[in-house]
């Protein structure tokens, strides 16, 4: 979507929010600091033009600790009932709102926003613009929009997403430096907010980091020949650490020098798997997830599969 039409809609949702007597806003799956910061940031938003606004993650999951120490993060629950307005930050598909699907789909008006090149578009007014560094930059520019400017806590919910699905600013535009700048000059926690989101893990961790990482298995012929490096984590690998605690493991598959492209097979339930890609620079894991029904960015991207991790990586293999 180019800037224009980008600017243009963003200035509909937020005519559409202002005249909103209540609004459900709506987090994806697994939630991440990027849509969770995003919801959280915009909730304040609206309250600060006396907006009322309901925060919610689907499927019942509850927030892992780290986003659950963001500002206002004691207010996610459930939908608000009635809502005229609903709003999906971050979901690149409408399926990705789990058991909120049928919330957002009865709002008669429903507002999307997000940055996954894969999202076609599911609401009333569409949002989606892949050239962001994350969703709450998108937050910020509504902000802008609705003419309120961040405060200290919501500064500090927009820059999680941006330092989260920046890593660390090693793969942000220029963009992404100038709103850091006026966020921490706004107040934002950055350091802290740093060491919380990416530095702090249990000391279990550690030991499922080494179980997963053994498995670690390299194809150099996949990918063209550009190579893939791929590893597997069951839910006893898991045990008693939360859901989350494997989701940073993709990045340290993804230095391996000599593949282009790392893969992460995470099992949640026995038998349902969430698969992470990543690539450096030169493969579409974008455009390969689609074909297993998954989507998101180009180097950052992923899709869900059934079966056991044998038929799961085989079917991975099959299409590299």
């Amino acid at each position: 979507m180019p800037d224009a039409d980008v600017d243009t809609a963003l200035v509909a949702v937020a005519d559409a929010l202002r005249s909103a007597d209540s609004v459900a806003i709506m987090c994806h799956q697994r939630p991440d600091a990027d849509t969770t910061g995003s919801a959280l940031a915009l909730r304040r938003t609206l309250g600060r033009l006396g907006i009322d606004a309901s925060v919610s993650a689907p499927d019942g999951v509850p927030l892992p600790p780290a986003l659950a120490s963001l500002p206002g993060a004691e207010a996610f629950g459930a939908p608000r009932a009635g809502a005229a307005v609903a709003v999906a930050v971050d979901c690149a598909s409408a399926e990705r709102l789990g058991d909120l699907q049928l919330a957002f789909e009865a709002a008669p008006v429903r507002l999307v926003i997000d940055h996954h090149r894969s999202n076609v578009g599911f609401g009333t007014v569409d949002v989606v613009d892949p050239t962001a560094n994350c969703t709450t930059e998108l937050i910020l520019r509504l902000a802008d929009a609705l003419g309120v400017e961040p405060d200290q806590p919501t500064a500090d919910c927009l820059y999680a997403g941006l330092v989260t699905d920046t890593g660390s600013f090693r793969w942000s535009n220029p963009d992404g430096h100038a709103i850091a700048s006026r966020l921490l000059a706004a107040g934002a926690k950055g350091a802290e907010l740093a060491r919380t989101l990416l530095d702090s893990h249990p000391m279990g961790w550690l030991r499922l980091t080494a179980r997963v990482l053994a498995s670690a298995t390299e194809v150099p012929s996949a990918f063209g020949g550009r190579g893939v490096v791929y590893s597997v984590c069951t839910a006893d690998d898991l045990g008693d650490l939360p859901w989350d605690a494997a989701e940073s493991l993709i990045d340290l598959l993804r230095t391996v020098d000599s593949a282009e492209v790392a893969a992460l097979f995470k099992e949640g339930e026995p038998g349902r798997w969430s698969a992470s890609l990543r690539a450096k620079a030169d493969v579409d894991v974008s455009e390969f997830a689609r074909g297993f029904g998954g989507g998101g960015h180009r180097l950052a991207s992923g899709y869900s599969a059934d079966g056991d991790a044998d038929e799961v990586v085989r079917a991975f293999l099959a299409r590299v």
